[in-house]
């Protein structure tokens, strides 16, 4: 059986739909055993992120999912170009949503729909606040979105498309989590927070699951773009539950990307603290990783020191390049997506080095 357990007290709590954070303030991490990963049964299930459910801390019966689904996951893992054969892209913005969020967004709402949920509260830099708004609306249950007033406006016009309230805050990404977080302790309703609830990586960890059968094995090294660590955080567990089902022999070293003019984690990796300090952001075109205060620094940081990886940062005018150099070979990703191609140009690989890049958000969302 499943619970709640605090990564920092380690208080355990049974899973109810209002239990989002512990007493002590600290963040939930799900109680679980390790999966039994038969690659085998992946066949018997459609070929959507769903092949994994048996991984997932599902009820073995549990059927709520496959009302919700719109085919998500299994986005293409292609070559980046005939000169690099060793380098790939994940085209994550291949989702329903358009961005690599639908991956939790779809398995936290299957969960809400399980425990009976009426109504969800989020707060969101814009992807993830589109993808809860979406599968909300598949659930038929009522949802809030609290977004900056500053968002880019295409992606508030999506979030207003699935039917959902917009709650536009002035303020800090911080500023808008604490009135979504007061709003859902007001109205006592659910929090399909893709930060605080353990669920949502257990939708992002199938992104590990997806490069290892498509690559047939594991690639040496993960590019991937943090604020709060959503997709980090995901792949760093699908990747360990590979390893410990013997299916790899070592893990993908994780190469962080954060905005230098926002980058709280670069700064505590390189100066050895085991968390990040709350960090006063400048300013960034890359507004989904504008995390001045990530909630999970701690795990972060653990993460990509456990895979021997490190944290890349990216200045400004480094973003609108490479935005411009993937555009080039075809792919068109929203500016916050283009920092994962400056990062990738930044870091030192060795060669033949394997590695996988996702391009998390499409170009007509910027």
């Amino acid at each position: 059986m499943e619970q709640f357990v605090c990564n920092s007290c380690e208080t355990v709590y049974e899973i109810t739909m209002t239990r989002w954070k512990c007493d002590c303030g600290g963040v939930l991490d799900l109680r679980k055993e390790t999966p039994n990963i038969d690659v085998e049964a992946w066949r018997q299930y459609p070929n959507s992120l769903w092949r994994y459910v048996d991984t997932m801390p599902f009820a073995n019966d549990a059927m709520s999912w496959r009302e919700i689904t719109m085919g998500e996951g299994q986005t293409p893992l292609l070559v980046l170009d005939p000169l690099e054969p060793h380098t790939y892209v994940k085209v994550e913005y291949t989702m329903p949503t358009l961005s690599f969020k639908d991956r939790g967004a779809v398995v936290l709402m299957a969960k809400a729909k399980e425990l009976g949920v009426t109504k969800v509260i989020a707060d969101s830099s814009g992807n993830a606040g589109t993808a809860i708004a979406a599968y909300a609306a598949r659930c038929n249950i009522a949802c809030d979105i609290y977004l900056s007033d500053q968002t880019s406006p295409k992606k508030i016009a999506q979030v207003k498309a699935h039917g959902a309230t917009i709650k536009e805050i002035q303020g800090t990404r911080e500023t808008i989590a604490a009135a979504a977080q007061q709003a859902v302790e007001e109205e006592n309703v659910f929090y399909a927070s893709h930060v605080y609830n353990p669920y949502f990586y257990e939708g992002t960890k199938t992104y590990a699951y997806e490069i290892y059968e498509q690559l047939k094995g594991v690639p040496d090294s993960l590019i991937i773009p943090v604020g709060n660590g959503t997709l980090l955080l995901g792949a760093y567990y699908g990747f360990k539950e590979l390893l410990e089902n013997r299916l790899i022999d070592k893990m993908p070293k994780l190469i962080a990307i954060q905005a230098a003019n926002c980058a709280p984690l670069c700064l505590a990796y390189e100066t050895g603290k085991p968390k990040a300090a709350p960090f006063t952001n400048k300013g960034t075109l890359a507004e989904g990783i504008a995390i001045a205060a990530p909630a999970r620094s701690s795990q972060i940081l653990e993460a990509v020191r456990d895979t021997n990886g490190t944290f890349i940062d990216i200045e400004e005018e480094e973003i609108l390049s490479a935005r411009e150099q993937l555009a080039d070979k075809g792919f068109y990703v929203e500016i916050t997506s283009a920092v994962n191609y400056a990062g990738y140009l930044k870091y030192n690989r060795e060669p033949g080095e394997i590695v996988v890049i996702p391009l998390c958000g499409a170009g007509i969302k910027s």
